[in-house]
């Protein structure tokens, strides 16, 4: 007989669903034994794969105890480890998809919770959207009518979730590992058809990235990607029409950016460092030749991709060398 802490889950499998009576008694046992073993967590996963009949008071609990036990109740505690980050992933990522959308607040919280999270984990989050709009299927279309190679204001929020997740409430700039899922998203849209909510995070994220490699301070993810509320009036923008409204909208989504002193540049490498040892797992940092060849790699720059360097000659015309001579071939005078 399986129990979680003396507590028969085969009578809630036979029974086909998980009351809220037994959510109540499952949690009430978990606070009172302040912790959950592995075996627990696998059982926990056990009634969540068993496709039951369940309240959302199942869900939250689910969530709340998997985060607990990945991010609080393993060393090093606040932070999500390589080799949690892996069990999580193949525990509900079998075929690299979560099947359930429960599952994806799952990855989300940890990464929400955790003080750091590894890039793995915030990759295979931010690839669930990717999946969607390239194939049009899975837990994120479910109930949708998206054609693949678009990509909806819902799925556009939930990248803006999940990137605010992994930068926690300090200032993290986006990574080359978020980058990269990011164009993988760009280059799978259908052309012609741009979403201004897209553009807009695209251009945000990419350009955070860019300044980050450029040796700027970045602010938090939260103020550097949010969505300006003019833009919901506004939904006819093309990507550089966009582009056109924040130059002379008068305050520039790069306001809050400044160069970094060689002492915060050394701190920033030691922190990385930390992080690093921390987690097991490399960070890995953009680099200025590596933007420029996502951008250009099939020789051509679509519609974002020319927004985004149209914005950064205008409103940042201070950036690395190597990306200077990619704004100045393909970027048009915002």
């Amino acid at each position: 007989m399986s129990e979680f802490k003396g507590f028969s889950i085969d009578d809630m499998i036979k029974r086909g669903e998980i009351a809220q009576s037994d959510v109540m008694k499952m949690r009430s046992l978990t606070y009172a034994d302040g912790r959950i073993t592995p075996e627990e967590a696998e059982l926990l996963f056990q009634l969540n794969d068993a496709s039951l009949t369940v309240t959302r008071t199942w869900n939250d609990y689910f969530i709340e105890s998997i985060t607990d036990f990945l991010v609080n109740q393993s060393e090093p505690m606040g932070y999500a480890t390589a080799e949690n980050a892996r069990w999580l992933i193949d525990r509900i990522g079998h075929d690299g998809r979560v099947d359930t959308r429960t599952e994806l607040e799952l990855v989300i919280n940890v990464i929400d919770r955790a003080r750091w999270s590894p890039e793995s984990l915030v990759s295979f989050a931010l690839a669930q959207v990717r999946d969607a709009v390239v194939t049009s299927k899975g837990v994120l279309r479910n109930g949708m009518r998206l054609e693949p190679g678009i990509i909806g204001e819902a799925e556009v929020e939930l990248l803006r979730r999940i990137l605010y997740a992994f930068g926690g409430d300090g200032n993290v700039a986006i990574t080359r590992a978020e980058a990269e899922v990011l164009f993988e998203i760009n280059d799978a849209l259908v052309d012609g058809k741009p979403n201004p909510a897209w553009t807009d995070l695209f251009i945000k994220a990419i350009a955070n990235c860019v300044m980050s490699v450029s040796s700027y301070a970045v602010p938090t993810r939260e103020e550097a990607l949010r969505r300006d509320a003019w833009l919901d009036y506004h939904t006819d923008l093309s990507p550089l029409n966009l582009v056109k409204k924040f130059v002379s909208g008068g305050a520039s989504p790069l306001d809050g950016y400044r160069r970094l002193t060689r002492e915060e540049s050394a701190l920033d490498r030691l922190e990385r460092q930390r992080i690093e040892m921390i987690v097991n797992e490399q960070v890995t940092e953009g680099e200025a030749s590596w933007l420029v060849e996502r951008i250009s790699h099939d020789g051509k720059v679509n519609e974002n991709e020319v927004a985004l360097l149209a914005f950064l000659r205008t409103e940042s015309p201070d950036v690395h060398p190597v990306l200077k001579d990619l704004i100045t071939r393909y970027a048009p005078a915002a």
